[in-house]
């Protein structure tokens, strides 16, 4: 499962990053120590020598005595050799037995150059750190010959490798309790995850978008998560009902001029068409190619985003205005906004028409443009009462056409376009009386 693959590569990822971290940890360390445990034998090496040396200055014959040379050099077991100027062994360590230290071009370059130096060697199998300095340079006194001083490294590797060991088996034992301790801790705080994906699941599994995921109280992402998604299936539920509203109220006027239209042409397939029958086909197919243009206007208003572009609202005011002595064209301010030309015309078109119908007759349409408070605002308004005060709420409203509808013409979806094409401009409808006002942000206000 997907929440499984998310669990476990989280808690391999914590795991991984421990493990990592303490094996970085573990080889700085053993790097560390190693260096250190060298760096003190070499000290030590290099003081024992100088003690050597002072003694074959200060007094040579003691070199000879037994246990002269067996000393210990910062606590370790150190073999001794000193030679003299052409090579030759004058002393050594007594722990040497037959066996010599090596004589290689660190000895010789100590002896004929007179440069001491430090360097380890392999002698049967085992590490030897030799240092080799010759006694004028480690005496202060030109006497000649060569130190050779070497100790065995094997103790040194072996706590290295005991320490490297020890680091490994601690780095694999935090890793693991910290794989299960990531794994109990992933797999609590997924909980609420879990729950989620199984209320997304049902919901999927019912198709009912009423339904809601379980909401969390812990403040993190996951609640912020739940609380877009129910967000989101409420804009959804939302949605699936203005769309079956919408089916249900097309359905319905669509009905009406289709059974007109239809009867119409029965009569005129058994009687004859007549100018009255013509003349009820051309106004019921007038009439159902206005609902259908309205809806698809509408429809397209809502899906379709048309690119937005500096608009004069005065020059649509004068575009959307009929050559109409009916029609009166009042203050138009030059003022600009941004959106899409032909639905700001059809937005105003649709107000004047509205103004139109439900003014008296023989009344006039007044229509202004002007700016206010960052806003600008296409205002039409008519010489009728205005729309009932009992009426407010449903205005807006698709297919409705009030009281007196039967009356007067229209598919009740003029308004209705206006406030989409409002909103989707960042805009508002209101009405005051008899007058309608659409605003817009204001682009740009030019003077007159």
């Amino acid at each position: 499962m997907r929440l499984r693959s998310l669990r476990a590569r989280l808690v391999l990822a914590a795991a991984g990053s421990i493990f990592a971290a303490l094996a970085t940890f573990g080889a700085l360390a053993s790097l560390i120590t190693d260096r250190e445990l060298n760096g003190s034998l070499d000290r030590a090496l290099r003081q024992r020598a100088g003690d050597v040396a002072r003694l074959a200055v200060s007094a040579p014959a003691v070199l000879t005595t037994p246990g002269a040379l067996e000393a210990p050099a910062g606590g370790r077991q150190v073999n001794v050799e000193v030679l003299d100027s052409r090579g030759r062994i004058l002393a050594r360590s007594v722990a040497l037995g037959a066996r010599l230290l090596p004589r290689d071009r660190l000895v010789e370059r100590a002896r004929r150059e007179g440069r001491a130096g430090l360097e380890t060697v392999t002698v049967g199998g085992r590490s030897i750190r030799l240092y080799a300095a010759p006694i004028a340079r480690v005496s202060g006194e030109a006497s000649g010959g060569v130190v050779i001083v070497a100790s065995d490294t094997a103790d040194l590797e072996a706590a290295t490798r005991r320490l490297s060991a020890l680091l490994t088996v601690s780095a694999l034992i935090v890793a693991a309790l910290t794989t299960l301790l990531a794994w109990f801790l992933t797999r609590r705080g997924l909980r609420p995850l879990r729950r989620l994906v199984g209320g997304a699941r049902e919901i999927e599994r019912t198709a009912d978008v009423s339904r809601r995921l379980p909401p969390t109280t812990a403040g993190d992402e996951i609640s912020e998560l739940t609380a877009v998604l129910n967000g989101m299936l409420g804009a959804l539920e939302g949605a699936r009902a203005a769309e079956r509203r919408f089916l249900a109220d097309a359905s319905h006027e669509l009905r009406t001029p289709v059974t007109a239209l239809l009867g119409n042409v029965e009569y005129a397939a058994s009687h004859g068409a007549n100018e009255e029958v013509l003349a009820d086909l051309r106004a019921d197919t007038a009439r159902l190619a206005r609902l259908v243009d309205d809806l698809l206007v509408l429809e397209r208003a809502q899906t379709e985003r048309a690119p937005m572009t500096p608009v004069r609202l005065d020059e649509v005011a004068r575009t959307a205005a009929p050559v109409s002595e009916q029609v009166k064209l009042g203050h138009l301010a030059a003022v600009t906004v941004a959106g899409d030309r032909d639905a700001l015309v059809r937005a105003a078109r649709n107000l004047v028409d509205n103004g139109v119908v439900h003014g008296p007759p023989g009344g006039t349409v007044g229509l202004t443009v002007g700016a206010e408070d960052g806003s600008a605002f296409l205002s039409v308004s008519d010489e009728g009462p205005g729309p009932r005060a009992e009426d407010g709420a449903n205005l807006f409203e698709r297919f409705w056409r009030g009281q007196d509808a039967a009356s007067r013409p229209g598919s009740g979806l003029g308004l209705a376009i206006v406030e989409s094409t409002a909103q989707r401009h960042g805009g508002t409808l209101s009405v005051d009386g008899s007058t309608f006002t659409v605003a817009f942000p204001l682009l740009a206000e030019e003077e007159e």
